[in-house]
């Protein structure tokens, strides 16, 4: 057993390089800033756009590149002072509350710029994307800096059932902040990491099932799942237009809602967008410190009893929402939990053959055009694509006939059904609550490149906390709630479609009488953790 741990150890380091700590003194003050507390300053005259960005910059350099190199961060934008320098000229009295603020995308979402977009892939490395995605083009319309590209679980972890989330092809393996040995979860890892590293003020993730959620509560950080359909998909690298989704993550509520604000909307490219003006809003309307008064939340057991110390901060949570005037109703039952697995499986793989086909049509000057050249492409270079794991996700993806079989059918209809009006809003509609609540996760897992994930489950039956709410494309908030051993947890709070304002009020009224967030240590393992003086264990 200790040969083998000596092995494991061994191939760990060869796959995230020997960490090299250094001490976080770059900029912590503005690293961790709200928007809020940097556009005070900008208004003030004591900083501007442009010497925010080169800051950014040199944090980047000095943590991700170099130090305890995080590899969350793909690219930065070449172009990122000029256009910072610029905003600063045209910074007017009446701005928005992103303007000037530096931005990181996930690694694919196109930008009609010399950044490229690949999905973490080494076959996508080609031609840039020829437009900004639709969100992109509200994000610079709204004066936000595009930073740069952060790294993803490649192919938004559409690879192989025992990958390492955080990996990609392009850009390695990403690192989890508050212990190197740990990781990030996926699929949005870099976007999740350099938050929570303060490498940059906000970033945009996408969530086909978990890819928001599970990175933001192992990275200590907020990170919002909208309703399938309140924020455009058009320009986005996809798995399924049944279930894919962009969304901000922020270090607290506020940011996150801001950044909410500005992506939301309707758009003539992407149909599920349809209803989208009617309930794009303003979300930071909804930051009531008192969110949680006479609110019914809901605790969903069936999504928690799967790991000590998660379970122990839900009860904290819970404590902590009813001395806040919460109404819990404990237990809650969501039905169907444990049916959704089987269909969704089957969408996600008929959906990614024929989402990611139709996208690549759009993307010229790249080498492959179909999903079948990808998989070409990666038993043509598997020491650099497929040193770990395989690919057997895409393969079999590749399998599945058009999107008019009736096994195809028959699944997302049940899917749909048994997420949504039999499942969420049968809850919800039981014991008239306003949301329900699980844990987001346990600790973050060791990085294991050999074995993949370790996402344990009470019942391996039922997915991750996720995805009722995925399935059913219903919004879901995960916020930081406790610790363990030197690591962040968090609360999700989901419910149905378009409840966004109640969900935020909510989660900013926890977040206010709980202040979990601390910024991470960069530690090499948990092993260096001691009982701080705060009193996080």
């Amino acid at each position: 057993m200790i040969r083998s741990s000596i092995c494991l150890a061994a191939l760990v380091c060869a796959l995230l390089g020997t960490p090299a700590i250094a001490a976080d003194t770059t900029m912590p003050d503005l690293a961790y800033s709200s928007i809020a507390q940097l556009q005070q300053r900008m208004d003030g005259g004591t900083l501007d756009s442009r010497q925010l960005t080169q800051q950014f910059i040199e944090r980047i350099q000095q943590i991700d590149q170099s130090g305890p190199s995080l590899r969350a961060v793909l690219e930065i934008n070449p172009d990122a002072l000029k256009l910072a320098a610029a905003l600063d000229r045209k910074r007017a009295k009446t701005h928005g509350p992103l303007y000037g603020i530096p931005v990181l995308l996930k690694d694919n979402i196109d930008t009609g710029d010399r950044m490229l977009t690949t999905a973490g892939s080494l076959a996508m490395i080609g031609a840039p994307a020829p437009h900004d995605a639709a969100l992109v083009a509200r994000l610079r319309k709204a004066g936000a800096l595009i930073l740069g590209k952060s790294n993803l679980s490649e192919w938004a972890d559409m690879r192989s059932d025992h990958a390492s989330s955080g990996w990609s092809g392009r850009g390695g393996q990403t690192r989890n902040p508050y212990a190197l040995d740990r990781n990030p979860c996926g699929s949005s890892s870099g976007s999740a990491a350099a938050v929570a590293a303060g490498l940059v003020t906000v970033a945009i993730g996408t969530e086909t099932d978990g890819s928001i959620i599970c990175p933001a509560s192992m990275n200590g950080i907020v990170g919002i799942k909208p309703t399938l359909g309140l924020v455009s998909r058009s320009g986005i690298v996809p798995i399924s237009h049944n279930q894919d989704t962009a969304g901000p993550l922020a270090r607290n509520v506020a940011d996150a809602a801001a950044l909410l604000s500005v992506i939301s909307g309707s758009d003539r490219h992407d149909s599920a967008t349809v209803e989208a003006h009617a309930h794009a809003t303003d979300y930071t309307r909804f930051l009531d410190p008192d969110g949680l008064k006479g609110k019914r939340i809901g605790v969903v057991r069936q999504l928690a009893g799967s790991e000590p110390n998660a379970d122990r901060v839900l009860e904290q949570a819970i404590a902590t929402m009813k001395a806040q005037g919460a109404i819990i109703v404990d237990p809650v039952t969501v039905p169907h939990l444990s049916e959704l697995g089987a269909p969704e499986s089957i969408v996600l793989s008929y959906d990614f053959k024929h989402d990611f086909n139709a996208y690549l049509a759009m993307r010229p000057g790249l080498a492959v055009k179909t999903l079948a050249d990808l998989i070409a492409f990666n038993q043509r270079e598997p020491a650099r694509e497929m040193p770990w794991f395989g690919q057997e996700t895409l393969e079999h993806a590749q399998t599945r006939g058009p999107l008019t079989e009736q096994v195809y059918l028959d699944a997302l209809a049940k899917a749909k059904q048994l997420a949504g009006p039999q499942g969420i809003d049968a809850a919800l509609a039981k014991d008239h609550l306003d949301a329900l609540l699980a844990p987001s996760q346990g600790p973050a897992f060791v990085t294991d490149p050999v074995l993949g994930d370790h996402i344990v489950s009470a019942d391996p039956n039922l997915g991750g906390a996720s995805q009722p709410a995925a399935v059913a494309g219903y919004p879901s908030i995960t916020v930081p709630a406790g610790w363990a051993h030197g690591l962040p947890i968090g609360i999700v709070l989901f419910g149905a479609k378009w409840s966004e304002p109640t969900l935020i009020s909510v989660a900013y009224g926890f977040e206010q009488h709980t202040h979990a967030w601390q910024p991470p240590k960069f530690l090499s393992t948990v092993d260096e953790i001691t009982i701080s003086a705060s009193g996080v264990p």
